[in-house]
This record gives structure tokens, C-alpha cells and sequence, in this order.
């Protein structure tokens, strides 16, 4: 298949990198020139053109079979989100318009679930989140899934879980530097996906995902901060976090929350695998590189 990743960053790169191996050919878009030569030394065709510019877009002819989202706005702030997710988003579909591919698969992010007391969700709980930049991750999904109801856009949506893997990953960087803490009990409870999953994820959607539906990708266990804590000092000597002072304050970004994410419907439908299913075998590929 003929593949254009937009957003050929952290996960971009990896998703290229098993598509080709599986046989495709991938274009990536590209913002710069270091950009491109990074997408060129892994073997990608770079594509010089900015979703947020419209007019670098309409010089290339759409002719794609699959499409995937995957940008990002790391670090940056409201109007960086909407600029990317919104308005890039719209630039995308308006530029695909005419030729429209055979998949487009959009990644977001479980932010949007806003729940705070632990409880199980899946696709079909309320999204209601707290956080502005959550609620423009939102607002991108609804732009995709009417473009998907109205003009049958064969749009997939996914809810990405927070992503670690090699060089990245929040809570087992945090511990190893020495640097985490427990919040209050522990309790919280966190989701989370290996990069190589997210990919693989992908992939399974843009061959069988069904246009207009959205798919959590997530891994096998939502684990408790405490639990997540036990099992590092276990596997590592290393002691427990000490016990935050106050709570950690809400990001700025996507803001605290505390639920049990499933991924069930992922694993029903696409029957995806995960190479990772826990954070255990995932953290444990990453801890033999970083234990002296």
C-alpha cells in the first residue's frame, strides 16, 4: 500500500518503519530539511509540506491509499494544539478531498476521558474532560467522525494511552533518576502502551478498522501507582518512591486523571496482539539498557 504518515516523529518513525518492513511504501511529511534527511536515512520518501499550510499541501497530488494523523504538539500550548489537531486536521481532509484513500487513521489520546475515581472505560463512557487541550484533542475527533457520518470519509479513530519505550517514558524515567513519589496512597490508577504496540495498533487499523468507530489503545493492565512502584523496587533493589508532600499538580496539557482504560474493543475486532501486554514486559526490555 501507498502510505503517508503525518507526523513522523517518536511513533511516525517506528509505524515506517513496520509498514516498509511488511512490504509497503511511506512517504512522511516533512516541516524542515533536518526533518527529511532523518525520514530519508530510515528508509521513508519525505514530503516537504506543513498541515498548518494549506497552500504546501496543494502541491502534492493525494494519492494515497492509507493516511495516518499521528502529529503532535509537544510542548506546546492551547493555540499549538488547535493550530495541529483542529485546523491541520481540517487542512488534511480538505486536501484529501478529492482523491480520498482506502484508510485514514487518526491518533488521540485517552485524555479525553476525564474520570477521576478509578473506574472502568471504554469507548462508549463520557468524555468530558477537564483539561483545555484534552477538550481541542476532542473537538478533532468530532471534526473526523462527521466527516466520516456525513461524507463517508473512511476515518478510524484511536485513543492512544501514554506511550513509553525506548529513550521515553514518564513514570520509569522518573523512578530511576530518583526523582518520582507516591501521591498520597498510590492509588491512582495509569494506563499505558509501548511504542512498538502503538504502531502495530495502527497498522491493524488501517487494514481492518471500521470507518466511524474509535478504538482504545491501550495495554492489557491499568495498574496503581503503588503497584506500578512495588513491582520496579522489586525488579530493580531499588527503594519505594517517598510519599509526594501535596498531590502532583495537574498537567498542564492533559491534567490528572485516574480510570481503567480497556482495550477490548481492539483486541475484539482487530484481533491486534500486543507484543507488550503489561507494562512489566514492556519496562523490563527498557531496564536492561539503564541498570549499571
Amino acid at each position: 500500500m501507498r502510505t503517508l504518515i503525518a507526523g513522523c516523529g517518536y511513533v511516525g518513525l517506528e509505524l515506517g518503519r513496520q509498514l516498509m518492513q511488511q512490504g509497503h511504501k511511506v512517504w512522511g511529511l516533512c516541516r524542515t530539511d533536518n526533518t527529511a534527511a532523518i525520514l530519508s536515512a530510515a528508509g521513508l520518501l519525505p514530503l516537504a509540506a506543513d498541515i498548518t499550510r494549506p497552500e504546501t499541501l496543494a502541491a502534492i497530488a493525494p494519492e494515497f491509499d492509507w493516511v495516518v494523523f499521528c502529529a503532535s504538539a509537544t510542548g506546546g500550548g492551547l493555540k499549538e494544539y488547535r493550530d495541529i489537531y483542529v485546523d491541520g486536521l481540517r487542512n488534511l481532509l480538505a486536501w484529501l478531498a478529492a482523491a480520498p484513500p482506502q484508510r485514514f487513521v487518526y491518533t488521540g489520546s485517552t485524555g479525553v476521558y476525564g474520570q477521576t475515581d478509578g473506574s472502568a472505560v471504554d469507548e462508549t463512557s463520557p468524555t468530558e474532560p477537564a483539561e483545555e487541550t484534552a477538550q481541542i484533542l476532542l473537538e478533532a475527533e468530532r471534526v473526523l467522525l462527521t466527516s466520516a457520518r456525513e461524507r463517508h470519509f473512511p476515518a478510524v479513530v484511536l485513543r492512544l494511552a501514554g506511550i513509553y519505550g525506548p529513550g521515553r517514558g514518564h513514570w520509569l524515567r522518573q523512578y530511576l533518576k530518583g526523582d518520582a513519589r507516591l501521591e498520597g496512597r498510590g492509588d491512582r490508577v495509569l494506563n499505558m502502551v509501548h511504542r512498538d504496540d502503538v504502531a502495530g495498533a495502527v497498522i491493524a487499523a488501517l487494514q481492518s478498522g471500521r470507518p466511524g468507530e474509535i478504538y482504545n489503545v491501550v495495554d492489557n493492565e491499568p495498574v496503581s501507582q503503588l503497584v506500578l512502584f512495588q513491582w520496579l523496587s522489586a525488579t530493580t533493589g531499588r527503594p519505594l518512591p517517598a510519599v509526594a508532600v501535596q498531590a502532583e499538580p495537574a498537567s498542564r496539557k492533559r491534567g490528572t486523571t485516574s480510570k481503567q482504560v480497556s482495550n477490548g474493543k481492539l483486541r475484539r475486532e482487530l484481533h491486534y496482539e500486543f507484543k507488550h501486554p503489561t507494562f512489566r514486559e514492556g519496562f523490563l526490555s527498557e531496564l536492561q539498557g539503564s541498570l549499571p
